[in-house]
């Protein structure tokens, strides 16, 4: 069956592998969106990878959530296939990708993108404001990526939330990698940020990172904000970085307490042979599901 949304594409592997009950597009209440966009590296390239692999390792993710005690996969996953952006420049993969996640985002779709490079981040948010309004951004991430520029380009990585800062505020979380450039230009910026070297020096600091967002949010994960002894498969590794168990009662208060409309995981780099980063991405992803769709808020 064609996707209802036209876009250069290849097919699909499908989040979970063989569900149960595979859903229609139209019955779905989740849609996952690969995106293998992979431009502007610059350190260990290969995140262009990451949405497959996650994808693979999935369907090693039992649908069961012990956590929240339910399974969630019944109210509909549907996977997209890849968004192919190789052959355009980076000023059309913005656009593309803004007029087709918005495109999802008006089918009342519950939307998770996988990247693929952090710079895919920004016309995703752009889409999901123009729908929201009053709409947060909580970010995830060893790098405050708020540079203007980095290598003349504007659209890097690097530049991924100083991009997103153009279509709503943020709240960034782990943060332990910034520049001077971006220190003095935080005064002007709209934007909050928790440094990972003392933010636990506060023991509700979960709390006060949920209380800085608006009612309605997007979640930017950087796999890179996890400790690199958990997820050691990004390009630019920092160490430090939150805990499994901090990333995950950071998101679900986020989904208690937050309406969340949509969400994307990046930067997976997988390493050859190396198959639990691949799967921890996947069981995050699938976290991610259950908290937005197994909890009361």
């Amino acid at each position: 069956m064609s996707p209802p949304i036209d876009y250069e594409r290849t097919d699909p592997y499908q989040f979970g592998g063989v569900l149960p009950s595979p859903p229609t597009f139209d019955a779905a209440a989740a849609v996952i969106l690969p995106v293998p966009f992979d431009r502007t590296t610059s350190y260990v390239s290969g995140t262009r990878h990451g949405p497959r692999e996650l994808l693979l390792a999935s369907a090693q993710v039992e649908l069961w959530d012990e956590e929240i005690g339910a399974d969630v996969h019944d109210r509909g996953l549907f996977t997209l296939p890849e968004v192919d952006l190789s052959s355009c420049t980076i000023e059309v993969a913005m656009s593309t990708l803004q007029r087709v996640t918005g495109e999802i985002l008006d089918r009342g779709k519950f939307l998770v993108t996988l990247g693929g490079e952090h710079s895919i981040t920004s016309p995703i948010v752009a889409a999901a404001a123009a729908r929201h309004i009053g709409l947060t951004v909580l970010q995830i991430d060893a790098h405050a990526d708020l540079r203007d520029s980095y290598l003349s380009q504007k659209h890097s990585h690097a530049c991924a939330m100083r991009r997103t800062l153009d279509y709503a505020p943020m709240v960034q979380v782990g943060i332990r990698n910034i520049s001077e450039e971006e220190v003095r230009a935080l005064p002007s910026l709209r934007t909050t940020i928790f440094y990972d070297w003392n933010m636990r020096d506060d023991p509700d600091w979960i709390d006060r990172a949920v209380s800085a967002l608006s009612e309605t949010v997007y979640v930017t994960i950087d796999l890179d904000g996890l400790d690199p002894a958990t997820m050691p498969a990004v390009g630019t590794p920092e160490p430090g970085g939150l805990s499994w168990r901090e990333l995950t009662m950071l998101l679900r208060r986020t989904f208690e307490r937050k309406t969340v409309v949509a969400c994307d995981v990046v930067e997976l780099c997988p390493v050859p042979g190396l198959v639990a980063p691949n799967f921890i991405a996947a069981r995050l992803v699938y976290k991610l599901l259950s908290y937005k769709f197994g909890l009361s808020k």
